[in-house]
């Protein structure tokens, strides 16, 4: 079997898990206590996929041959944190973690059409900054948003809280679309390293191609 299938079956059988696990409640913890089955659900994953791109050739040449157009435009579904405006309007999240986490993704899902297509007009552009910016902001408004619902699980005990998103279909979130997302980010800032690298090795070429034609006096 190819790393790739073994790559999609992976992504399929932790899809499933969640979906299992977050139908039997198991990311359900105590209110008031830090959600440490949901950090576990966010972590692992990311955990499994650094140690698979450090340890596996194959795996590493997949992702850094990984269509980077369609990788940017997966994150344009993070628009979707206007879900979380809605949720707090309706008083089913806390605002500390949906105003902002809801506004972080928009902003994201509403950049990743630019990106994309500045990617599709030159592939270059993957080497610019204004990818790695767009890429860094993408983490760390996921980061961000991690730590306010971390915090909102332990200091939100009125009826607004944060249980919801240890419960089908929210836990979806976290558990899956989170850890997917950064893993995207991470792809994409890997191989914006090599693009990086290929110009300014071209342009060590270049010079020194010259200092050796120069006529000498």
């Amino acid at each position: 079997m190819t790393t790739r299938r073994l790559t999609w079956g992976a992504l399929a059988v932790w899809f499933a898990a969640v979906v299992g696990l977050g139908a039997a409640g198991a990311f359900v913890g105590p209110p008031g206590q830090p959600p440490l089955s949901i950090v576990a659900g966010t972590m692992l994953p990311l955990a499994i996929f650094v140690a698979a791109l450090r340890s596996s050739r194959t795996f590493r040449e997949l992702v850094l041959s990984a269509d980077l157009r369609l990788g940017t435009a997966l994150q344009a579904w993070r628009w979707a944190g206007l879900g979380f405006l809605a949720l707090w309007a309706h008083r089913v999240l806390p605002g500390l973690f949906a105003g902002v986490a809801g506004l972080g993704d928009m902003a994201v899902g509403f950049a990743a059409p630019w990106i994309v297509l500045g990617l599709a007009r030159e592939p270059a552009f993957a080497g610019t900054r204004r990818f790695a910016l767009f890429n860094w902001l993408g983490i760390l408004d996921l980061t961000v948003a991690l730590s306010l619902g971390g915090l909102s699980s332990m200091i939100m005990r009125n009826n607004v809280t944060m249980a919801p998103m240890a419960q089908m279909p929210l836990v979806l979130i976290p558990a899956f679309m989170v850890p997917l997302f950064l893993m995207l980010h991470i792809t994409a800032l890997l191989q914006a390293r090599d693009h990086v690298r290929v110009p300014d090795a071209a342009k060590m070429g270049a010079a020194r191609t010259v200092v050796r034609e120069a006529p000498l006096t």
